[in-house]
């Protein structure tokens, strides 16, 4: 079996493993990330493990790229080449889709660029990144949109540099891309105001953040000072304050539910989400408490089964434990697989979720 089939099916924690190992048999079948840097690297990079909980993992560097990464210099991700055929057409028409960021990105023309036809282009970017080419090149616009505006915070020119056609199209998805309006993001969040509580809980520390539209962050750990710096590093100018009281109730409920006395959680969030994030994480909320779901189960239920690894990456993008179960998502084996608040946190969860 060649290592691009056995990338096709692994999870975080497998992937967590190869960098730890520096293992360069998977070089060119995916790239980790690590937020508190922007930067990602091949899994055989010889720079410093940073914490599991700063990595990500994306199956190509054009995804950590519209993630907002950018590539490290020691390693060079980006010259490698893969070694699934999927893999490199995808890539290339992503490098298609960068050259011209206010075209279409039409199947048909895109297949004809690449020698390919319209159905192969659009069922391997299903399967490498969970995605349709026009969703890439939208969340590419709104990395170029974000980099602009941190530039020049003159948001007109930095629209259409973006690759947008009109301001009314980005204020229609701003919601969704940047989580504020774009003069809000291009001022570094300045004017926006997150409250947040940080508390003791069954699973370690637990963070509960909100805007005053719902929860944007809840998320579980070892340090108070750890989650706060990871709430701040996001929206720098934002008005971050610790909270007074107002979140009391939401955190009650949270902690009533860790208690298995809340099985359902409703509560208001505020988040941004990609197209294929929102769906995978719609599905979450569906699976029923003390239930689980293999990884292939929910990409079935959203209508993309092939597309297992981005259901993977969706998971461990979550920013909002427990609303959104991610725990609930195991392997197809049984066996827990990875989790962003730490593999311990989920094994525990769904314990006490089986007990109660």
């Amino acid at each position: 079996m060649t290592t691009a089939a056995l990338a096709s099916t692994l999870d975080a924690t497998h992937q967590w493993r190869i960098v730890l190992a520096r293992d360069r048999r998977y070089d060119g079948d995916f790239v980790y990330a690590v937020r508190s840097t922007g930067i990602y690297c091949r899994p055989s990079c010889p720079s410093r493990r940073p914490r599991r909980t700063l990595v990500r993992f994306f199956p190509i560097p054009e995804a950590a790229e519209a993630a907002g990464f950018r590539a490290c210099r020691r390693c060079h991700p980006g010259q490698l080449q893969p070694h699934d055929p999927a893999v490199a057409l995808v890539r290339e028409v992503c490098r298609v889709i960068d050259e011209q960021p206010d075209g279409p990105a039409d199947l048909t023309k895109l297949g004809r660029r690449v020698g390919r036809s319209s159905h192969q282009v659009l069922r391997a970017f299903r399967r490498v990144l969970g995605v349709s080419p026009r969703e890439y090149r939208d969340a590419r616009r709104v990395d170029r949109l974000k980099s602009t505006l941190k530039e020049n915070p003159h948001v007109s020119p930095a629209i259409y540099e973006a690759g947008f056609g009109s301001p009314s199209r980005v204020y229609e998805r701003a919601a969704g891309a940047l989580g504020m309006t774009p003069a809000t993001y291009a001022r570094g969040g300045r004017g926006a105001a997150i409250r947040y509580s940080i508390v003791a809980s069954p699973l370690g520390t637990l963070l509960v953040a909100a805007t005053e539209r719902g929860i944007c962050k809840i998320a579980l750990g070892d340090s108070a000072g750890a989650l706060e710096r990871d709430l701040r590093r996001e929206f720098p100018a934002a008005r971050i304050t610790r909270d007074t009281g107002t979140l009391g109730s939401w955190v009650e409920t949270i902690l009533a539910h860790l208690a298995g006395h809340e099985p359902h959680l409703d509560l208001p969030l505020d988040i941004r989400a990609t197209a294929f994030q929102q769906k995978v994480w719609n599905a979450l909320r569906k699976i029923p408490y003390g239930s689980t779901r293999s990884y292939q189960a929910v990409a079935r239920a959203i209508g993309s089964p092939s597309a297992t690894r981005a259901v993977a990456r969706a998971c461990a993008t979550n920013p909002v434990a427990l609303v959104i179960p991610c725990h609930r998502v195991v392997r197809v084996d049984g066996q827990p697989g990875g989790y962003r608040w730490g593999a311990e946190r989920k094994e525990a969860l769904l314990k006490r979720e089986r007990d109660a």
